[in-house]
C-alpha cells in the first residue's frame, strides 16, 4: 500500500510541474481578433513576433504593446547613407509600441515603432532595431490581416516598402 501511496505522489508531482513548466512557457493566446502575446524577462520582442508569425501562418497583422525594456536600440534612418544610426537605452519603460508584421519572401518582416521612458521621465523613441524585456513583462496585441503583405527594398532610398495589393 505504501509503494502506491508513494507512485501515486510521484504522479501528481510530476504532473503538477508538467503543468506549471507548460503555464511558464506559454507565451501567447488566441483571441477572437488575433493574438496576446505576453513575454517575460530576458525574452527577444522582435523574434517571438517573427516565431508566432511563422508557427500561426499570420498573412499579416498590426500590434500594439507596452512593458519593461532592458534594452532597446533605436535607430534613425540616414537617407544619404541608406543605413541606421542606432541608439540604444537600457532599464527602460515602452510607453508604446506599434507596429506591424508582413513577409519579405519566405520570412516574417516586423515593423516596429515606439516610445520609452527612463526613470526621470525622459522619452526616447522612433524605429526600433532590437528589443528585449526586462523586470516584469511586456504585452502585445496583436491583430490579424486576411491579405497576406509582403514588404520589398524600394530604391534610391534601399528602404523596406510595405506592398499594397490594390486591385482586389
Amino acid at each position: 500500500m505504501n509503494i502506491l501511496r508513494i507512485i501515486l505522489l510521484i504522479t501528481i508531482f510530476t504532473m503538477n510541474t508538467i503543468s506549471a513548466q507548460q503555464k511558464e512557457n506559454c507565451r501567447y493566446i488566441k483571441t477572437p481578433t488575433g493574438y496576446l502575446m505576453v513575454l517575460r524577462q530576458g525574452d527577444d520582442v522582435i523574434s517571438s513576433i517573427e516565431n508566432l508569425a511563422k508557427s500561426e501562418n499570420i498573412p499579416s497583422a498590426s500590434f500594439t504593446g507596452i512593458g519593461f525594456a532592458s534594452e532597446v536600440t533605436f535607430g534613425f534612418y540616414d537617407f544619404n547613407a541608406k543605413k541606421f544610426n542606432p541608439k540604444t537605452f537600457n532599464k527602460v519603460e515602452m510607453g508604446s509600441l506599434t507596429g506591424s508584421i508582413a513577409w519579405n519572401e519566405k520570412e516574417p518582416s516586423i515593423h516596429i515603432h515606439g516610445v520609452a521612458t527612463d526613470d526621470k521621465f525622459n522619452a526616447f523613441g522612433g524605429h526600433i532595431l532590437s528589443l528585449h524585456v526586462g523586470t516584469g513583462s511586456m504585452e502585445l496585441y496583436i491583430t490579424l490581416n486576411d491579405q497576406k503583405l509582403e514588404r520589398k527594398i524600394e530604391q534610391p532610398l534601399n528602404a523596406n516598402v510595405l506592398q499594397l495589393n490594390c486591385q482586389q
